[in-house]
């Protein structure tokens, strides 16, 4: 009988061992495929050009990492990080838009975010905890110190703001309290946290309200999160184009009567006496200020080709109002995300033509990249690779080729160019912040 029951308790350990065995062995299975999959799309992020970061990226401690998955979870954007034997891995970097999901949602604190590599290095002006620079009464926010989401733009310049309103030094007679310049998310934050502790400001953007978001194609999606903005609350905003941030920018700006002065490009920054400062604009404004807050992006200007006819009314380096350009002969310049969404707006109404000095695409979002490869497979779209524009003229441009002896004369009405742009280092120099080159460097949050 106790034979029976032993014999029985063997067979009913077997069923559990087996059962826990074919279970193991399914769960192991999965993620091993499921890490299979993630390895092959950083073999192909690896390919392309998206492995290595350009901006704001996470970087992973393989050491602390347990491969919880939060940080894959937690990522609003797509193939940006997962899981590879048991442990998170970034994939399509350059894509990374530095929002910090990541870093929050670990729960073993194994993520940081970090701006340049160990072998690349990115030029960083020098800012400590409450966004001084170096030479004291002058702050930076926002992209031109690494943190470029509009919605971590909007927090710091707020929070540059309230360190301000710490150190302030006593008001004088015609010195303003604090000049802001730049009006994009950083800029147009801090203007209304100035207003609201009561600091006397003027801000001045080089372009037009709303900065490099303003360049935005109409229809593109800056937003994915709420915001909250001094003197307006919390801005519930998901999947918001540019034009509704900039409607809502607008509205709270003329809400609270703050006047932005556009198209005034600061020149110079000169120390003077009583710990002030001399701003002068390159129309020759002056304006004495006890604080400065540069809220500027990282690319200062566009950088062009320096060919021939560049200097022609019909080149620009942004495209505003698509809707409006109709039947017109347009090059585009560029391989980057700006010159893919731009080209793509601008075929459905016109001839457009993109002209890109690689053989192929690289780091490139991957929905632009879905669309110009449909568009190229279509044939809605000339592609011209490996190609560099000449010289501009009034009804045409010259186009050279690798394989043509001579250049290709293309009619033309529009020039678009993407080049990218120059870091405003001179200027920042100029005005006695110090710039070095950061390799793997810690961004510190200030939240």
């Amino acid at each position: 009988m106790e034979s029976e029951v032993f014999i029985e308790q063997i067979i009913v350990y077997g069923v559990v061992f087996i059962i826990c065995a074919i279970t193991i062995f399914f769960y192991t299975r999965k993620k091993r495929v499921k890490s299979e999959v993630v390895e092959k799309k950083v073999n192909i992020a690896k390919e392309e050009g998206l492995f290595e970061p350009v901006s704001l990226y996470p970087h992973i401690d393989l050491k602390s990492c347990i491969g919880s998955a939060a940080c894959v979870a937690d990522c609003p954007e797509k193939d940006i990080l997962g899981i590879v034997d048991g442990v998170a891995t970034v994939i399509n970097t350059a894509n990374c838009i530095g929002h910090g999901a990541c870093f929050h949602a670990c729960p073993v604190e194994a993520i940081s975010l970090r701006i340049g590599t160990e072998s690349r290095g990115v030029d960083l002006p020098h800012v400590n905890q409450n966004f001084e620079t170096n030479t004291k009464g002058i702050y930076i926010a926002g992209e031109l110190g690494g943190m470029g989401l509009i919605k971590n733009s909007v927090e710091q310049g707020q929070q540059a703001i309230e360190n301000i309103v710490k150190s302030k030094k006593p008001s004088k007679p015609n010195v303003i309290d604090v000049l802001i310049v730049g009006a994009g998310p950083a800029g147009i934050s801090a203007t209304l946290a100035a207003k609201k502790h009561g600091l006397t400001s003027v801000t001045l953007e080089q372009d037009s309200l709303g900065g490099t978001v303003y360049t935005f194609p109409r229809s593109k999606i800056v937003m994915t999160s709420p915001m909250d903005l001094p003197l307006y609350g919390k801005a519930k905003l998901y999947d918001t184009s540019k034009d509704e941030l900039l409607q809502l920018w607008k509205k709270v700006i003329a809400d609270q009567e703050i006047k932005i002065t556009e198209n005034t490009k600061v020149e110079q920054i000169i120390p003077i006496e009583n710990d002030t400062f001399k701003v002068i604009t390159l129309m020759g404004d002056e304006y004495i200020c006890n604080h400065i807050l540069l809220a500027i992006g990282r690319r200062g200007s566009p950088r062009k080709l320096n060919v021939p006819g560049e200097e022609a009314t019909k080149v620009a380096y942004r495209l505003l109002e698509p809707e409006r350009i109709q039947k017109k002969n347009i090059l585009v310049v560029g391989g980057g995300d700006s010159a893919i969404e731009t080209v793509l707006l601008l075929k459905e109404n016109n001839d457009a033509i993109l002209s890109y000095r690689s053989d192929k695409f690289s780091r490139l979002k991957p929905k632009n990249r879905e669309k110009i490869e449909a568009a190229i497979e279509d044939k809605s779209l000339k592609v011209i690779f490996n190609s560099t524009l000449v010289s501009i003229h009034d009804d045409y441009v010259l186009l050279k080729t690798e394989t043509a002896t001579t250049p290709e004369k293309i009619p033309n009405d529009l020039v678009y160019i993407f080049a990218g742009g120059e870091l405003p280092t001179g200027f920042l120099e100029k005005s006695g912040v110090n710039i070095s080159k950061r390799f793997g460097y810690v961004m510190k949050r200030h939240d």
